[in-house]
């Protein structure tokens, strides 16, 4: 059984090496080195993207911008199954019913940099079948955990979880100033963590998760909110953030006899 997957990038790479357990795979880029960098890595093969040739599945992982376009273009070369690994599904789910209305259709979001694989990978089964079910499983048998969702859950999501995620860390990354490490605290430490993660990214990829889901201007909205914030506003704020859902999975509320002596460096 072969797969063509479309776009020789980070995230089609990734894809295409995991399923090479029980798939054959083909590459298609618009830069052909990289198609055949991507083929060497798995022992694959290369076409062009303008191909005639058919397979058993097609997988789009190309940009979230170029995502409606390539599934009405490479969805004909698909035999049985059309799935992608964009990111946004919202998108590729509607136009692979579109494209596809006779496929098994499979919409995947790997919620990890390759590097980090294996991790969580989102799965809305559009139109499920043995051919999208093989490769769910192989993803599984690589020791991703694949759960399902639908696409506007996940869009929703990723409002918060990427697009609010990353200005944030942004944010903080042009807002600091250069200070000497010995002044850093837990906290601060943490965030540059984070902005290494995310600044060692591609611009493109976190600019195209802006332009595709709202949520920077609540972030922005928030940080103003708290700057122009008069003491008693301030900790109201405070104590609304520390109620979330995710504030109270890490930080419990202490102890009554042991809340004055919880406090960290950062509090004082």
């Amino acid at each position: 059984m072969e797969v063509l997957v479309i776009g020789a990038g980070e995230m089609g790479r990734w894809v295409g090496s995991t399923l090479t357990a029980e798939f054959d795979v083909a590459f298609a880029d618009r830069d052909p080195d990289a198609a055949r960098a991507a083929a060497t890595s798995t022992d694959g093969r290369t076409v062009s993207l303008a191909t005639e040739e058919t397979f058993d599945a097609v997988c789009l992982a190309v940009p979230i911008s170029a995502v409606d376009e390539a599934v009405f273009d490479h969805a004909p070369r698909a035999e049985r199954a059309v799935f992608d690994v964009t990111g946004v599904m919202d998108a590729p789910v509607t136009a692979m019913r579109e494209a596809a209305a006779d496929r098994e259709r499979l919409s995947l979001h790997p919620l990890f940099a390759a590097a980090n694989a294996p991790g969580t990978v989102a799965a809305v089964r559009d139109a499920p079948g043995p051919v999208t079910e093989r490769v769910c499983d192989t993803l599984s048998a690589a020791g991703n955990e694949v759960f399902e969702t639908t696409p506007a859950e996940h869009d929703e999501a990723m409002e918060t979880v990427q697009a609010s995620a990353h200005a944030a860390v942004l944010a903080y990354a042009l807002a600091a100033e250069d200070v000497r490490e010995e002044f850093a605290t837990p906290v601060s430490e943490s965030l540059s963590s984070l902005v290494e993660t995310v600044t060692g990214g591609t611009p493109r990829v976190y600019r195209e998760i802006q332009e595709s889901f709202p949520g920077a201007d609540r972030v922005a909205d928030a940080a103003t909110e708290l700057a122009s914030a008069d003491a008693k506003t301030f900790e109201q704020l405070y104590r609304d953030a520390s109620t979330r859902p995710d504030a109270r999975d890490a930080n419990p509320e202490p102890d009554a006899a042991t809340e004055l002596d919880s406090e960290s460096e950062d509090d004082r």
